[in-house]
């Protein structure tokens, strides 16, 4: 189906609301940099702006507690990563902060944090359903492994590849149907994780210019982050679907919506995804 302008509109609202928590976070690196700020170092600025910002969000009920659970379990997974990646220097935190844990910024988090708010907040406004969705003995199982990925690969063989490739085929008849205004589109759930990954790619770059963090080719001078990055950001995105999509399926307790194409304009009267 194609959107209509109407449509189009109402769908770029719905994700701009979604995207103001990683859009703070980007506005503070940028603002920080370009201007200094006083008493603190600049990754305690952050920190301390993050904090501020989840609590408005919340205060203001742009994002519900429900949801703010889940941004805190994506929080210290996401921390935990860092503390790992820069341990084995993968990538780097070169400014001095108080709040800095074995190396990482306690601020770090949160970037993991907003990917978190973004799939809860836009799965919310845009009613998501998901269609013959895998059953969890085999769509955990995958998650974790991806994961577990990004540490075992620095002491064992990469199989990035392979998990992709069983991405594919446990979700190949997987979609997920969302709602603008009181019409109801779909997308391949593959389509869906690799525009995702594509735009926190092109964020990414945005972050290490601004000094988010550093890799080891951005030493000297700012450069490209290699496309290849993709591929990781892929997964992230992949595993970070597959975590709030399980957390809302346990919440709802109820099976996998089983629908064809026709039955998508009827969903408007199913409340299934809402919190």
């Amino acid at each position: 189906m194609f959107f209509s302008i109407q449509q189009l509109v109402r769908f770029g609202w719905s994700q701009a609301l979604s995207c103001i928590f990683p859009v703070v976070i980007f506005a503070s690196l940028a603002i920080t940099q370009i201007i200094p700020l006083p008493l603190l170092p600049r990754y305690d600025w952050l920190l301390l702006i993050c904090i501020v910002t989840q609590w408005l969000m919340i205060r203001s009920g742009l994002e519900t507690k429900d949801e703010l659970k889940v941004i805190t379990l994506f929080h210290i997974i996401g921390l935990a990563l860092e503390i790992f990646k820069v341990h084995m220097g993968s990538w780097a935190y070169p400014e001095e902060a108080y709040s800095k844990v074995f190396g990482v910024p306690l601020y770090s988090g949160f970037m993991y944090a907003s990917v978190a708010s973004y799939l809860c907040q836009a799965w919310r406004r845009l009613d998501v359903k998901l269609i013959k969705w895998p059953p969890f003995i085999l769509s955990v199982p995958l998650a974790t492994a991806i994961y577990l990925n990004f540490f075992t690969h620095h002491f064992w063989i990469d199989i990035r590849w392979w998990l992709g490739a069983a991405v594919i085929v446990v979700f190949f008849r997987t979609a997920v149907a969302y709602k603008v205004g009181h019409k109801f589109y779909h997308m391949p759930l593959a389509l869906s994780f690799v525009l995702i990954g594509f735009f926190i790619w092109i964020a990414e770059n945005i972050a290490t210019y601004f000094g988010a963090w550093q890799y080891p080719n951005q030493t000297e001078a700012w450069s490209l982050v290699h496309l290849g990055k993709v591929s990781s950001w892929l997964l992230l995105v992949i595993v970070s679907f597959l975590i709030v999509a399980t957390l809302k399926r346990v919440k709802e307790k109820q099976p996998t919506i089983r629908l064809k194409v026709d039955d998508y304009e009827s969903l408007h009267s199913n409340r299934l995804g809402e919190n």
